[in-house]
């Protein structure tokens, strides 16, 4: 979605065409920072949001880092959206034209 109609809060908002230059610093940062679940999503996560999660999944392989994991959010952020008010709370800068 871009950002368009809001983020999951405490998600990070990267463009697709630079993202997989980015990951080697991408895992840095994660590492550093202590993560040890790394959830890819797009609208409806059936193409950025997995192909992210497959080339960070293949950094991970690459690193042999058996610690870290990366995973897709099933039906992306309009799955997520469509979950309800409980999940809609989680959305940060919320616009629900945007979901119409």
């Amino acid at each position: 979605t871009g950002g368009e109609g809001g983020t999951i809060r405490g998600s990070i908002n990267l463009p697709a065409q630079t993202l997989y230059p980015s990951i080697p610093t991408l895992y840095s940062l994660f590492q550093a920072a202590g993560v040890s679940t790394v959830i890819w999503y797009c609208g409806s996560s059936r193409g950025r949001g997995t192909r992210a999660a497959g080339w960070f999944n293949d950094y991970l392989v690459d690193q042999k880092d058996d610690k870290m994991r990366s995973v897709v959010l099933f039906g992306g952020i309009r799955g997520w959206v469509a979950a309800g008010e409980e999940y809609i709370s989680y959305v940060d800068e919320y616009d629900p034209a945007k979901w119409d």
